[in-house]
């Protein structure tokens, strides 16, 4: 037998393997989701991790996948992958994270903005920021400061907050255009 058949051979091994571990904690078998755990942590590790570059948190979502397979398996349908349920799992929970973290990453920049200084002018300016966020919607102030602050593309935006490329735009568009009417009030 080749070594093509023979690793066809394995990955068809996995996936019924990882099919009937599922089935299986999905019956309550909590020692079936320790093997689920065994045979999938690298990847679902390494995944997680990819999307979040911090050790820790890709471990803790590491363990949230877990704790959300044990609730779902019960709930699971065969797609012939499920390997890739696992990781849609793993996919969704690590970007919950990272927006979670975003936003309160922003929050915290911030009220350390508008904390810092007390020179007249620059309190002015910080008054007059937080008043203008204040008018805008947290999805737009996100997506404003991925852009504007962080740098990043629309079209990456979209696929990190999981929003489509045109609603991104709009949001963007339609915060700056709150942003011009405010300060235009202000002045």
């Amino acid at each position: 037998m080749n070594s093509k058949k023979l690793t066809s051979k394995n990955n068809e091994y996995q996936k019924s393997l990882i099919e009937k571990l599922i089935k299986d904690v999905g019956e309550g078998d909590k020692e079936a989701l320790s093997a689920l755990y065994e045979h999938t942590k690298t990847a679902v590790y390494g995944f997680s991790l990819s999307i979040l570059k911090n050790t820790h948190e890709a471990e803790d979502v590491l363990q949230e996948v877990y704790i959300k397979i044990y609730e779902s398996a019960s709930v699971y349908q065969s797609k012939g992958n499920p390997l890739a349920w696992i990781l849609t799992i793993t996919k969704n929970l690590s970007l919950m994270k990272l927006r979670k973290n975003k936003n309160h990453k922003d929050v915290d920049e911030l009220k350390e903005i508008l904390a810092d200084n007390t020179n007249t002018d620059i309190a002015e300016n910080k008054m007059l920021l937080s008043s203008v966020f204040e008018n805008i919607s947290d999805e737009e102030r996100n997506i404003l400061m991925l852009h504007a602050v962080s740098g990043f593309k629309h079209r990456e935006i979209a696929k990190m907050l999981e929003i489509p490329l045109a609603t991104v735009l709009s949001k963007y568009s339609r915060a700056i255009k709150k942003i011009r009417e405010r300060m235009g009030e202000e002045i």
